[in-house]
């Protein structure tokens, strides 16, 4: 293992490494930051399978230490690699810069064809991080709380076998909503309004709307409608004694079961995610562009 090399700047760099697409983008990033003076940090786990050069620093654990003293947190990949980067960028509060080698990747601030604008921005400093909301998750069984988690995107309850439906009673401040049976019951953030909430049928909500969403899957219920609530609202969902058991997932990443009767809470998370952001480009003309929707013969107002 390298020892980490201190610079004067560092940035931390983590990629899916079954993409060879990561594997040739990582090459080329790395080059490009060493050949401007600027250290990199990995993961001594990832090292095998990037080529890496051993002027990279490599450390051990990928929690916030690993990026400790890192300016940035560049992540090459699909979804599933930009929330491992999310977990890391919020735990440590490092700004997470993603480079989207997947499919829609709305996390990711750039593409694959952009690596040398990627490298030139970080080199010349030339972004702007935001914040984005996150979701702090508690389950309570019996009245006492059993366990905490945290989601970027969402906090889903899911019905745990294929063949049986969950009965829920969903809550907003307090107050009961609806019972239904269904497959599950997603409570996002406007980030992630946009990957399982809109699968689920949600609006798609601007990042820069403060909210909290619940949508219902599946639900076989007159109003089963997805809701929009005050991001200072707590959301609530009841698993229903008499049914089968449940499962919470947590940016389809982090698991936890639940038990008949079990209630999960979800309120706006404590802390934020900071994404580091390149461009200046309306959230409209990203939407667009990552769902291919066809706008021509649009002609625009009246100048």
């Amino acid at each position: 293992m390298n020892d980490v090399t201190v610079t004067d700047r560092t940035v931390f760099l983590l990629a899916h490494t079954g993409r060879p697409a990561a594997v040739r983008s990582a090459e080329l990033v790395v080059q490009g930051l060493l050949g401007a003076g600027i250290g990199v940090r990995a993961l001594a786990e990832e090292a095998a399978d990037l080529p890496l050069p051993p002027a990279v620093g490599l450390v051990g654990a990928a929690g916030p230490e690993a990026v400790e003293g890192c300016e940035l947190l560049i992540v090459l990949g699909g979804d599933g690699t930009l929330l491992r980067g999310a977990e890391i960028s919020r735990a440590s509060g490092v700004p997470m810069l993603g480079v989207n080698l997947g499919r829609v990747g709305f996390l990711a601030e750039a593409e694959r064809d952009d690596l040398d604008k990627v490298v030139d921005r970080v080199v010349t400093r030339s972004y702007e991080v935001e914040e984005r909301m996150t979701l702090d998750v508690l389950v309570r069984t019996d009245g006492q709380v059993v366990h905490t988690d945290w989601a970027l995107n969402e906090a889903s309850v899911e019905k745990a076998s294929r063949e049986r439906m969950i009965e829920v009673v969903t809550e907003v401040d307090g107050r009961p909503v609806s019972g239904f049976g269904c497959d599950g019951v997603v409570c996002a953030t406007p980030t992630g309004s946009t990957a399982y909430a809109f699968s689920a049928g949600g609006p798609v909500v601007w990042p820069e709307v403060e909210a909290l969403l619940m949508v219902p899957i599946s639900a076989h219920a007159l109003f089963a409608k997805p809701l929009v609530t005050s991001p200072a609202s707590v959301l609530a969902v009841e698993v229903q004694p008499r049914t089968s058991h449940g499962v919470l997932w947590c940016d389809g990443r982090r698991t936890y079961e639940l038990p008949a009767g079990s209630r999960v809470e979800v309120r706006r998370g404590a802390v934020p995610v900071r994404l580091a952001r390149l461009h200046h480009a309306s959230f409209t003309d990203r939407l667009v562009a990552k769902f291919a929707l066809p706008v021509a013969g649009w002609r625009g107002a009246p100048h």
